[in-house]
């Protein structure tokens, strides 16, 4: 919940023009809904996609204050987060949500990126791989194996995200790894074709070594990608 319209704007400038010789990664800005329409105008010919932070399963209806995957495609959003944790957390989204939302948004032709991940409590439980697998399962199960331009996961240590605490790359990577294994599970050979992303306080300074780990196919950034310098040292990272 960041940035107003103006803002977004220079934001989105300063990205883009800095953008010349850091070609490779596929980029999107997931901004605010107030900013969604204007983002998608100003990118429009740009190699930067934007997508919604949230979205509900239905297309229309007395929903008053969601947003629907039609609402989002005319927008200009072609991506949408799915199940971030700070949803999860906060606002009491579930795994059956997540299933419903994912399936949306395939329907009507967006790109889902399902978010996943333990907190704090969980990990010290050592219950990691039993809240992945749950998650992986229950918001994916039933849905059909999809190009890997068609789905996304992201992985989400909350214990890691604002605490100043940080996962190593080993523990990066093991959670990366059970996800991929979870995800064969469900679609056989055609999970290694799934992206999975990881959104544990990704900055400049580590995101090269945690793009270089097995089975880290990209980074679901936060506060980073408010500051284009530091955001465009992501991308150099990732491409």
């Amino acid at each position: 919940m960041f940035l107003t319209i103006d803002a977004a704007r220079e934001l989105f400038r300063n990205v883009w023009s800095g953008l010349s010789r850091r070609e490779g990664a596929e980029i999107v800005y997931f901004p605010p809904f107030t900013i969604l329409p204007d983002a998608a105008r100003l990118l429009r010919s740009s190699p930067i996609g934007v997508g919604g932070q949230n979205m509900y399963p239905g297309a229309e209806g007395a929903f008053t204050g969601e947003i629907s995957p039609r609402m989002l495609l005319d927008a200009g959003a072609t991506y949408v987060l799915i199940g971030h944790s700070e949803r999860r957390t906060l606002f009491g989204e579930t795994d059956l949500g997540v299933r419903a939302r994912a399936t949306s948004a395939l329907e009507h032709g967006l790109l889902p990126v399902v978010c996943v991940g333990e907190t704090l409590a969980e990990r010290q439980a050592g219950e990691t791989e039993t809240v992945l697998s749950r998650q992986v399962t229950a918001g994916l199960s039933g849905i059909a194996p999809v190009p890997r331009s068609k789905l996304v996961i992201a992985y989400e240590p909350v214990w890691a995200i604002g605490t100043g605490m940080t996962a190593t790359p080993e523990q990066a990577a093991e959670a990366h790894r059970f996800i991929r294994s979870e995800l064969s599970k469900l679609y056989g050979g055609a999970a290694e074709e799934i992206r999975i992303l990881y959104g544990g306080s990704v900055k400049a300074d580590n995101a090269r070594d945690l793009l270089a780990l097995p089975d880290v196919d990209g980074a679901l950034v936060g506060g980073a990608c408010l500051r284009p310098d530091s955001f465009l040292a992501i991308i150099a990272a990732a491409g």
